[in-house]
């Protein structure tokens, strides 16, 4: 990485020439709010999915699912809780900090456990639609929504913003 720009080619109380006028404490604020943001809307469809996963339970077909699909199921679960658990904890860090003047501790904890959840909530998405193609239509039919759906996960939420990144750097 390279050293920043000397002080005499940055705006007065900022630490970086990045088209921003801000200083480190209100770029840590700015990007708080950014990481708030991208965790609701992680945390919206995490709970949408625990939802329908929680009533599948108690409907009457629930107990024809053979035991595999049992297990499937309550791995699902406990992912669906997993990444809820994870999407909550810079809450919970800037809880407990607050007032601390620990912003970027925050911030990166945040950044590190949204990049966590993500991981889980995309093992959750194609799990459960995995799982409902089982019930609906068999193991093989699964396997394939599966890997589908997976590989499409890993083009457009890894490939992609990769491939963007390094052209952004050129």
């Amino acid at each position: 990485m390279a050293s920043p720009p000397p002080a005499r080619d940055r705006p007065p109380g900022d630490d970086r020439v990045d088209g921003r006028d801000e200083s480190p404490n209100e770029r840590s604020d700015r990007q708080w709010i950014d990481v708030l943001q991208e965790l609701r809307v992680l945390q919206t469809g995490t709970q949408i999915l625990t939802g329908f996963l929680l009533a599948l339970a108690f409907q009457p077909g629930f107990v024809d699912l053979g035991d595999a699909q049992r297990t499937f199921y309550l791995v699902l679960v406990v992912l669906a809780a997993l990444s809820a658990i994870i999407a909550l904890a810079p809450v919970a860090l800037h809880r407990i900090l607050f007032q601390r003047r620990e912003k970027q501790i925050v911030v990166a904890y945040g950044h590190a456990a949204l990049v966590t959840a993500l991981v889980t909530v995309s093992l959750l998405l194609v799990g459960v639609v995995a799982f409902v193609f089982d019930v609906v239509l068999g193991d093989t039919a699964a396997w394939t929504a599966g890997i589908v759906l997976g590989l499409l996960v890993t083009v457009l939420w890894v490939i992609i913003p990769t491939v963007l990144r390094i052209r952004s750097r050129s």
